[in-house]
């Protein structure tokens, strides 16, 4: 079956970069007024603009010969490509440089298109000898993150592979072992990547080069972690089962449901995106879910197949031999319990305090990201933006655009020059109803003159729509902390409901939900803390979350992994304290490694050159490891501990069982030591 999945998915995963798209408008919230421009103005004559901006600058000032030179190389810009108008220099009030707004609407929606049109311009525009000629503007912007968007997919790939590999081969000390689950997580990529085309060609799913990089990285990261838990049951069934296929039916039956809930938490946490107004969230719910499904899948099916046919000696050199006993060792995990069952108020009071200490760095978190603080290293058209910024500053250099009703377009021309904040409008395109407005404001891109000036023309423009740049990051702004106040709740009630609905019970989940909580606050508050060390002088708008939404989904994955487990002991007849610290002591092994692999995957998206995805990869890297080694060993366990049999409260397993009959039993056996 596999043999044919693999085939099919190999003829669509290939075509996923054909349909990912990282126009502005694929990552505009879908109602806002900024994404009713750029619809708008794909519909005007020539369809959507590529508007740059040719930037010529000299130090100690420009000289007559620059000045020709540079009229010389916009006139053969003019004379190659077809332009909207002629482009006119516009120079500095210091002399040392020229700006030259240059349109273009031959490109279109294309972007291949346009990236060819930018480069083209980029190389007209020949300085030399201390004169600096740079292309800026939001096309070219555009072209600069489409070019490290389509690098990422190597890069980000290799990275994850090579991470995983190492983590692996640490985990599991063999020289084959280690490949099955890294072949089996690439299959499930190319699966994902294939069912993710699918999608974007069936129901028109927004496929953006962030939203694929995530799923990378969530199939690679979750689909460890579920190999991981399946083998390490997988080998303990071998010492007591002489077939390997018997003992891989009883490791999928005992650890199948904890897998599927994790996976389907997961999966639900990611669909809640849906709700999102904003297109990239909304788009990264399904195609995030469709990763952890797809590795789901992989992980329960092909994985198993291929540990039966290889039989016990892909464990080679440390075979798990049917009859064998595994070698005995200090559990560090039993440590851990042992100190959280002794003194389990003064681990969970400790553990409250630090992560409340850590949440206070999120009032640290830097403002908004600004478009020129987006990239880690700065392109082109960061540069010569910032050459812009220090030679005007007494006037705005990036277009504000304004489509207005054509019937009242010369009233609102007048309305926008009477404006406070604005320097001048410049009547363009005209085309179904609708006429263009090119507006130039008092104050530089994205301060906070200029988001005022953005205001007053929405509010002062009747029945018009104020896009461009600027007015596209307020809306980003906007969006997400309109889409926080939605998708937060969703997420906490989808979790908690299948929490409940695993679990039996109201507490327990109740104390994996505030856990994460508490997790995602605390690894946010680290962020506001370090990232202006890191150089990162701005924080994404969708960090919040997008964090929170992986944090919790991920953070209860490990939950369930613990919890379920407790229940089974609780269910065998431990008593609830036996049955938490023996939870701990079985599972916080490869919990651990889980957490390491999970937290290793995210934090390849450190290296990243887009400052949203490193603050991303910090944060879920951070988190997962915090969830780890402190919320899931100490806190969730000092927890239980501590509530006794409430924790299973209102289940069956929160009442006392009933007394035995008082009829004579024969002694237990002592127990023998290891």
């Amino acid at each position: 079956m596999w043999i044919v999945v693999i085939a099919v998915a190999g003829l669509f995963a290939g075509k996923l970069g054909d349909v990912q798209r990282d126009r502005a408008v694929d990552y505009l919230p879908a109602s806002a007024d900024s994404t009713q421009v750029a619809k708008i103005q794909d519909e005007l004559p020539g369809g959507e603009s590529t508007d740059l901006v040719l930037v010529y600058h000299r130090d100690g000032g420009l000289t007559a010969a620059d000045r020709a030179e540079a009229a010389r190389q916009v006139d053969a810009v003019a004379a190659d490509h077809v332009l909207t108008a002629r482009p006119e220099a516009i120079p500095s009030k210091d002399g040392t440089t020229l700006m030259y707004p240059v349109s273009s609407t031959a490109p279109g929606q294309d972007e291949k298109a346009r990236d060819a049109f930018v480069n083209a311009v980029r190389a007209a525009a020949d300085g030399g000898n201390g004169l600096t000629a740079e292309v800026t503007g939001p096309g070219a912007f555009a072209t600069d993150a489409s070019e490290v968007f389509d690098s990422l997919d190597g890069p980000l790939l290799y990275t994850t592979v090579g991470v995983v590999a190492v983590l692996l081969i640490i985990i599991y000390r063999s020289p084959l072992l280690w490949l099955v689950p890294l072949v089996v997580a690439g299959v499930a990529n190319a699966l994902s990547m294939a069912v993710a085309y699918g999608l974007n060609q069936a129901f028109d799913v927004s496929i953006t080069g962030q939203s694929s990089g995530v799923m990378t990285i969530l199939v690679f990261g979750a689909g460890t972690d579920y190999a991981l838990l399946l083998v390490s049951r997988y080998r303990e069934e071998l010492r007591r089962t002489p077939r390997p296929y018997d003992a891989m039916v009883t490791a999928l039956r005992g650890c199948g449901p904890a897998v599927l809930a994790s996976s389907g938490t997961v999966a639900a946490g990611m669909l809640c995106l849906l709700a999102a107004d904003l297109n990239s969230s909304s788009g990264m719910g399904p195609i995030a879910a469709v990763g952890v499904l797809c590795a789901l899948v992989s992980m329960t099916t092909l994985l198993p197949a291929i540990f039966v046919l290889l039989g016990r000696k892909v464990f080679w050199p440390l075979v798990p031999e049917y009859g064998s006993e595994p070698k005995a060792r200090r559990s560090v995990f039993a440590a851990m319990g042992s100190s959280a069952g002794r003194r389990p108020v003064a681990v969970l009071a400790t553990g409250a305090v630090v992560l409340g200490a850590l949440a206070l760095g999120v009032l640290n978190l830097p403002g908004p990201l600004k478009q020129e603080d987006s990239f880690t290293t700065k392109p082109e058209s960061i540069t010569a933006t910032q050459t812009l910024a220090a030679a005007y500053p007494e006037v705005g250099t990036q277009q504000i655009s304004v489509m207005t009703p054509t019937a009242g377009a010369d009233a609102a021309l007048a309305e926008a020059r009477a404006i406070d904040g604005v320097s001048s409008v410049e009547r363009g395109r005209s085309g179904g109803g609708w006429t263009e407005l090119s507006v130039l404001a008092e104050s530089a891109p994205e301060s906070a003159g200029e988001t005022a000036t953005i205001k007053a023309l929405r509010s002062g423009l009747d029945g018009s729509h104020v896009g461009g740049p600027s007015a596209q990051q307020l809306d980003l702004e906007e969006t997400n902390a309109r889409d926080e106040k939605i998708v937060i709740p969703l997420v906490l009630v989808s979790v908690l409901l299948i929490l409940v609905a695993l679990l039996r019970s109201l507490v327990a989940p109740l104390i994996l939900v505030v856990a994460v909580v508490a997790v995602w606050g605390a690894a946010l508050g680290l962020g506001g803390l370090l990232f202006e060390s890191f150089g990162l002088e701005g924080s994404d708008p969708g960090l919040p979350l997008l964090s929170f939404v992986f944090l919790v989904a991920l953070g209860v994955d490990y939950g369930i992994f613990l919890m379920h487990r407790m229940r089974e002991e609780s269910l065998a007849g431990a008593e609830p304290t036996t049955a938490a610290l023996t939870a701990l002591r079985t599972t916080g092994g490869v919990i651990a490694s889980a957490g390491l692999v999970l937290a290793a995957t995210f934090a390849v998206l450190i290296n990243m050159p887009l400052v949203g995805l490193v603050q991303l990869g910090f944060v879920i890297a951070v988190g997962v490891l915090l969830d780890t080694f402190l919320v899931r060993t100490y806190l969730v366990t000092s927890a239980s501990v501590l509530l006794n049999r409430k924790v299973w409260w209102p289940g069956p397993l929160s009442r006392a069982p009933e007394p035995e009959s008082a009829a004579p039993r024969e002694p237990a056996p002592a127990p023998s030591l290891p």
